[in-house]
């Protein structure tokens, strides 16, 4: 792939570098994306009417199943190489934030470590009363199991539908794009708000937007560069032309 040679010295002279990614970039690595259609007993469930406290208070046991079924599928997959050309990217700037949507905790398994994870991590559990962290948990209980402190039901440390987004994250998230020289968008919609919010910010704060997708979204026509195709090739290629001396 060509990339302008402006974006190129733009990306070496840079030092704060952010970064949002969306499910995409995960699709890359084989996962489904959260509305794609479940497999065999999950197939006649719509992922949206799982994914909500009054469901978990409707029925607890049935969502802990449906989380554990997904904590599965995802200790199955690993991250792919626009996973780990962010890690080097991080090694690149002075100053690099990794912003995702995604819950499935790929960038922190490929090496990320500045990551603020917007919607949680699947792989955590929590307990629904309290918010104490479990170590472990019986996975295999007839039960939703309980909080060794308070004896509440535990539950996927996720946002569900109607929930607020963990604020300190999102306010790293916000501050991180303010300050920052480029952006890039990877592998998201462009619409599941808040975070769809934070390239249109930065591009009006004069920072250089970047946006790799499979597909066009909104953003498109007010980013600065659009890079269509698999990030996985994408990144790689772009990290490789900026770390050259």
């Amino acid at each position: 792939m060509n990339f302008p040679i402006e974006l190129i010295n733009k990306l070496k002279s840079s030092s704060r570098v952010a970064v949002l990614t969306g499910a995409g970039i995960s699709q890359e690595s084989g996962l489904k994306t959260f509305r794609d259609a479940q497999d065999g007993l999950w197939a006649k469930y719509n992922p949206t009417d799982l994914a909500s406290p009054e469901a978990f208070a409707r029925d607890p046991k049935l969502v802990w199943d449906w989380y554990a079924w997904r904590r599965e599928a995802v200790k199955g997959v690993r991250p792919n190489q626009g996973h780990y050309a962010l890690v080097e990217m991080e090694n690149k700037f002075l100053t690099f934030t990794l912003i995702t949507q995604n819950i499935d905790g790929l960038h922190r398994f490929a090496g990320s470590k500045n990551v603020l994870e917007l919607h949680g991590n699947i792989n955590l559990v929590r307990c629904s009363e309290c918010g104490t962290y479990a170590d472990e948990w019986d996975e295999e209980s007839e039960t939703v199991p309980q909080c060794k402190k308070c004896n509440g039901l535990l539950r996927p440390d996720v946002v569900w539908f109607g929930e607020s987004l963990p604020r300190a994250e999102l306010e790293a998230a916000v501050n991180a794009s303010r300050a920052c020289e480029v952006f890039f968008s990877i592998g998201t919609s462009g619409v599941v708000q808040p975070a769809a919010s934070l390239a249109h910010a930065v591009r009006d704060n004069g920072a250089v937007v970047v946006e790799i997708n499979a597909e066009e979204t909104p953003l498109t026509p007010k980013a600065n560069y659009f890079f269509q195709g698999k990030s996985g090739e994408i990144l790689p290629e772009l990290v490789k032309l900026i770390t050259e001396f």
